[in-house]
């Protein structure tokens, strides 16, 4: 009766100290974007894509991602990676244009 009771102890508390992986990254907008490149609203390269779309941005400061596509999360380290810029952006419809709202991601 012991053995099994001291049996049935071992494996709780195996069961509860065993680490369960966290996840790598999330965003709760939608999917992680990776981005060519992420900008200032007011930059250069952005403000005139923006103006062109007629989308006005309140804040000027605000990151844009230029060039978005999403990536799996689940998938990183099997080629499906992001050698640019990881984000998780607020706005994502423009067809992976540009992505509004961004905020680095780090998987």
């Amino acid at each position: 009766m012991f053995a099994k009771l001291f049996t049935l102890s071992v494996l709780a508390i195996l069961a509860v100290a065993t680490p369960t992986p966290a996840p790598a990254a999330s965003c709760s907008t939608g999917a992680i974007q990776c981005c060519d490149s992420v900008q200032p609203a007011s930059s250069k390269a952005v403000a005139p894509i923006l103006a062109g779309l007629g989308v006005v941005i309140q804040d000027v400061n605000a990151l844009v991602g230029l060039t978005c596509s999403p990536i799996n999360v689940v998938g990183v380290g099997s080629g499906n990676s992001c050698s640019a810029n990881t984000v998780c952006c607020d706005n994502n419809s423009f067809g992976g244009l540009i992505s509004i709202g961004c905020l680095p991601v780090t998987l």
